[in-house]
């Protein structure tokens, strides 16, 4: 799964930077912290990055190196932590968290919108009954408190998107008319 989501990542790196119009360089590892032309090679320093272009960088090296980074430091302190029962606890809560909130991007990207266009609603079924059994499986087997109400998050968010779906599809929104330009209505 990791490597699917790394050559997705490899993917939509290479069409974003092909479909940018005005393309500069942004690196996880660049020496300093302006862009550079994308003619220009960056200078390679792990370390120094720009935070205002952390994840939108112009090569996919650069995610990787940042995900090795993260996997090293993140590995390294779990390991000196295995003893400490708060510590383990709190990582298994926040994994747990993490995947529940996978659907609010999709809730607030539909909010912005007004619109749910473009989304699958079999998708969100699918999410919404895979949700549904793993959180009637957690609850009759008396999981970790924390497995129940991340399962139970996630089907309200499910939910959630659901009804945008019903609400946008029966009131949609008017579209928002777009001004002529003189010089294309010319050409015309």
């Amino acid at each position: 799964m990791i490597i699917t989501m790394l050559l997705m990542l490899k993917l939509c790196t290479e069409v974003r930077v092909t479909n940018e119009l005005n393309i500069k360089r942004r690196s996880f590892s660049a020496a300093d912290s302006k862009d550079e032309e994308i003619k220009t090679p960056p200078k390679r320093s792990f370390l120094d990055f720009d935070l205002i272009y952390f994840w939108h960088w112009s090569k996919f090296t650069d995610y990787v190196q940042c995900v090795l980074a993260f996997t090293g430091v993140t590995g390294y302190i779990t390991y000196l932590s295995l003893d400490s029962i708060i510590f383990v606890e709190t990582l298994g809560f926040l994994a747990v968290f993490t995947e529940a909130m996978l659907g609010i991007p999709q809730l607030y990207r539909n909010y912005q919108n007004r619109s749910t266009e473009g989304m699958s609603v079999k998708m969100v079924l699918m999410w919404t009954s895979g949700d549904t059994f793993k959180t009637v499986y957690f609850l009759l087997n008396q999981a970790p408190f924390q497995f129940s109400i991340c399962g139970l998050l996630q089907v309200f968010v499910d939910m959630a998107i659901l009804m945008q779906v019903y609400f946008f599809s029966c009131y949609p929104q008017k579209p928002a008319s777009h001004p002529t330009h003189p010089a294309s209505t010319k050409a015309l």
